[in-house]
């Protein structure tokens, strides 16, 4: 009931309209008698690390107030959901709840999905949120800013295909993750269940099938293999991980993981063919049905569980807010990470399409790209409300790390320290893909608190089975 309190008393006061001399002072350095209201919306690891940083930055200034706005009540770094789909980590125990972290780190949250934009009057309005039952547990309702910021991320694509949004899985969100795991669970019990019952030459098999080979459909791939070797040990002793627990990857393109280096592609589809995971290329998936996937080819692949990882599209409300959009609905901003039409709002991670002069092409919508982004609007936002001129964001491609789960992590580390681009694999490679998520912690923490969580699921594993079975 004090949290719901908490969450309430913030909605009442960011439900109020930005004062006139708070827009009259936007950007300019005009001192103002009421706060520059900073609302971000989208607590993804971009948004939630800016939030954090810029609720730290002014939480002694009467000058800013932050406002973080999410549809969902906790946050998961994105990276780690195929994890909790496999099973191998517990989302409960690495959860942040964001209502708690505003209160660490002095900024407001908002709960509640972006539906609306009104640039004239500087409001958004977010729909009414509903508990498990439907019950309604907040309206829908307008939030003032001076400053906007979107950062909503993506969503699975499915690109239209026939029986896929209906039959196949999305791993979007935790609870997304947490649906496949029971299936796959239930899946691999009912199958051991049948062995005493079937003859030897019709043994039954669970089919999984996994659409898109780029680096969520390959860590997944991997990380299933290791959840079903270790499901042995936990009780379902007649299922022979490999004989019985079949996984196949689907890709459309010519090779696994298109947008990275080519070696790292080979690589990794050869540590796939040795963990026994059949990886079909240049196979256009045409349909999925209950029980199986038709290719464009003619194949028909059985499948007791099906997952689309084949590409991301941004959420459809970014081409309703009346900004500029390009084909594939993001929205176009320039290299200070503005909108062309309105310099008081800003858009970053995977919703925006940020020019990358070096290459020629837009931004990647990757996890380090969301990273980069988010520390230098801290920055600028600083000097955007001294009325400095805003300086434009530089993209460093740091190079790509693809995780196999414990069997092996294969990248390659880009920059001026190695020479251009140095393929890694093994335990450095691993341990820098550690280290990803441990950066996000800082961010998020500070580095005592991320060294103690360190210790806290090191702990945890030596308590806990290596994979989540209820």
């Amino acid at each position: 009931m004090f949290v719901m309190k908490k969450i309430r008393d913030a909605n009442a006061r960011s439900a109020k309209p930005p004062s006139a001399p708070a827009q009259a002072s936007a950007g300019t350095g005009k001192k103002s008698r009421d706060p520059h209201r900073i609302v971000i919306v989208g607590g993804g690891a971009g948004g939630l690390e800016l939030a954090t940083q810029l609720g730290n930055t002014f939480e002694d200034s009467p000058h800013a107030q932050i406002i973080l706005a999410d549809r969902l009540p906790t946050h998961l770094w994105k990276p780690l959901l195929h994890e909790v789909a496999a099973g191998s980590m517990d989302a409960n125990a690495n959860q942040l709840e964001y209502v708690a972290q505003a209160r660490w780190h002095h900024f407001e949250f908002q709960q509640g999905e972006l539906i609306g934009l009104d640039r004239a009057r500087k409001t958004i309005t977010l729909g009414e949120v509903h508990d498990e039952e439907g019950v309604e547990i907040f309206p829908q309702r307008e939030i003032g800013y001076d400053t906007l910021i979107l950062a909503i991320g993506s969503v699975t694509n499915f690109f239209g295909t026939p029986g896929a949004n209906q039959h196949a899985l999305a791993v979007d969100t935790v609870s997304d993750a947490e649906h496949f795991r029971r299936r796959l669970v239930a899946a691999c019990i009912r199958t051991q269940n049948r062995l005493d019952e079937t003859a030897s030459t019709e043994r039954p098999q669970v089919d999984i099938v996994i659409i898109g080979g780029g680096a969520t459909g390959v860590e997944l791939s991997a990380e299933l293999r290791n959840t079903t070797q270790v499901l042995g040990a936990y009780g379902l002793h007649h299922l022979d991980p490999r004989r019985d627990i079949h996984i196949t990857i689907i890709e459309a393109g010519p090779r696994i993981l298109g947008p990275l280096p080519e070696h790292i592609a080979q690589e990794s589809a050869r540590m796939l063919e040795g963990l026994g995971i059949d990886v079909l290329t240049g196979e256009k998936v045409t349909e999925v049905q209950d029980h199986a996937v038709l290719t464009a080819s003619g194949k028909r692949i059985s499948a007791d569980l099906t997952v689309w990882a084949a590409g991301i599209q941004v959420p459809d409300v970014l081409a309703k807010l009346g900004l500029p959009v390009n084909k594939m609905g993001q929205v176009i901003v320039t290299q200070t990470l503005q909108t062309e039409i309105d310099p008081a709002i800003f858009a970053f991670g995977d919703c925006a399409s940020c020019p990358w002069p070096e290459s020629g092409k837009s931004v990647p919508p990757r996890a380090q790209a969301a990273h980069q982004q988010a520390i230098h609007l801290h920055r600028e936002l600083q000097r955007y409300l001294e009325g400095k001129p805003l300086r434009p964001f530089r993209y460093r491609d740091r190079g790509s790390l693809i995780s196999l789960g414990r069997f092996n992590t294969v990248g390659n580390l880009m920059g001026k320290l190695v020479g251009g681009s140095l393929l890694i694999e093994g335990k450095l490679a691993r341990l820098l893909y550690f280290s990803l998520y441990r950066q996000h912690l800082v961010a998020l923490h500070g580095f005592v608190r991320m060294m103690l969580d360190t210790l806290a699921q090191w702990l945890r594993r030596k308590t806990v089975p290596r994979v989540k079975l209820h």
